[in-house]
């Protein structure tokens, strides 16, 4: 069951999305708890799973960047069978970074990353097309990085 947040549970929030290694003195301070309370209320966010990891963004040179590719899922049927099959196939592969259920002319949206387009084409050829219920598959590369790591609002 998710917790309730309130402003200040909003608050830390917020300010983690901005600065996940913010310390807790400065965190404390900056939503007006005292430190031992503003950890208090950091481990009930993690161990309630609103606040799922931390995590470090990586900028690589422009060589070493992956080949990113949006790839739009078309299943054989929308039973729930069907789409629980196909939710955990893709979770076993480690190359779709992303994967959202989606409304439209697709079941799903997969973001996925590899080394090149050769890899890709493995990918495509041994892993998505093999997942239970795939009907269709339409892949499109990305050309470059427009936004990347947006903060929310």
């Amino acid at each position: 069951m998710p917790l309730h947040l309130d402003p200040v549970d909003d608050r830390i929030v917020r300010l983690l999305r901005k600065d996940g290694r913010m310390s807790n003195a400065r965190l404390a301070e900056a939503v007006g708890l005292s430190q031992s309370a503003c950890l208090r209320r950091l481990r009930l966010l993690e161990k309630s799973g609103v606040i799922r990891g931390y995590t470090a963004l990586i900028d690589l040179p422009a060589d070493e960047e992956p080949t990113v590719v949006i790839v739009q899922i078309t299943l054989e049927r929308q039973t729930e069978e069907v789409l629980n099959r196909f939710e955990m196939a893709v979770r076993r592969c480690p190359e779709v970074r992303e994967c959202y259920l989606m409304t439209g002319l697709s079941d799903y949206l997969l973001r996925v990353e590899t080394e090149d387009a050769a890899a890709y084409e493995r990918v495509h050829k041994e892993v998505l097309s093999r997942m239970p219920g795939v009907a269709r598959i339409q892949s499109s590369f990305a050309i470059r990085t427009v936004i990347r790591n947006r903060q929310p609002v």
